[in-house]
């Protein structure tokens, strides 16, 4: 049994793990744009994050007063899909409850993802279905990590690097404490209207932009090169590394970690999606490289 997938359209190719769904290569013209995964700094490519974005309180999400074990960001990023269609440009690839996730979370699900290779660039349609009798609720994440630098430049404060949102943002973002959980301050960010400068020492934590006005992120090199990162039905946006880590994550979400102080029903967490019985939703995220 192979362990990926591989897709292409021309000179664009990208590479799928089945545990996950998650794109582990995307190459447009032989170039590698997607982080390789060294351990020795974060061993994931790009995962998908589902039924919960982010940390839950305790480790646990409570269903009908009972808590069930809950890893941050979900299970869905460490579980096997299953090939239900493919050609040469696209795959669909598919999760569906098991005994094993109704132990963490006991609704019935599917979650389909649908990737699809198009000139410089990686597309993702996502859908989630409901076949049981209750309400879903459910978060989804991605978390795609790229080179820095990935055109020339250097990871540094004055390396020439920035990423550039499509609309102006808040320049205070939630500050994050233990357990990767929300805490209600906020910290100050270095945000020129929609232009955040990077530098490798702001990343203590992840920068959390909740309800953010804009649907594209642009991770920009000093030549003018970018890699996009465009949503469509995500509304909260994160920008993620290590002070010391050689890449960037640009990330969409439908929901986020638990605040500190949350200690409710899964149904009534923060940005929770509440999937009617029968009920599908869809939400899209491209990855695109855009040349100098």
């Amino acid at each position: 049994m192979t362990d990926t997938v591989e897709i292409r359209h021309r000179d664009t190719t990208a590479r799928l793990a089945l545990t996950g769904a998650e794109p582990v290569s995307w190459r447009v013209g032989g170039t590698e744009y997607l982080w390789g995964g060294d351990p020795a700094h974060w061993n994931r490519h790009a995962p998908w994050l589902f039924p919960v974005v982010g940390a839950s309180a305790g480790g646990a999400v409570t269903v009908a007063g009972r808590a069930y074990p809950m890893a941050q960001h979900g299970f869905a990023r460490d579980s096997r899909f299953a090939v239900v269609a493919q050609a040469e440009d696209s795959v669909t690839l598919r999760l569906a409850d098991t005994p094993d996730t109704r132990t963490h979370y006991p609704f019935a699900f599917r979650l389909d993802v649908t990737a699809t290779v198009r000139d410089g660039a990686l597309a993702f349609a996502c859908e989630v279905h409901n076949p049981g009798s209750a309400p879903l609720p459910y978060g989804l994440g991605f978390h795609p990590a790229f080179p820095w630098p990935f055109a020339g430049g250097a990871r540094a404060a004055d390396g020439g690097y920035a990423v550039r949102f499509d609309a102006p943002e808040r320049p205070a973002v939630p500050e994050v404490g233990p357990g990767g959980l929300l805490v209600r301050t906020e910290r100050a960010l270095p945000l020129d209207g929609d232009t955040l400068a990077l530098d490798p020492g702001m990343f203590t934590e992840a920068l959390v932009f909740l309800n953010a006005r804009s649907r594209t992120m642009r991770f920009t090199a000093p030549s003018g090169a970018a890699i996009a990162l465009e949503t469509d039905g995500f509304p909260h946006l994160a920008v993620w590394t290590k002070p010391t880590a050689p890449f960037l994550s640009l990330e969409c979400w439908t929901g986020h970690a638990d605040w500190a102080d949350f200690s409710g029903e899964l149904a009534a967490r923060d940005s929770q999606i509440l999937l009617a019985p029968g009920a599908s939703a869809r939400h899209g995220v491209t990855l695109r490289f855009m040349p100098a």
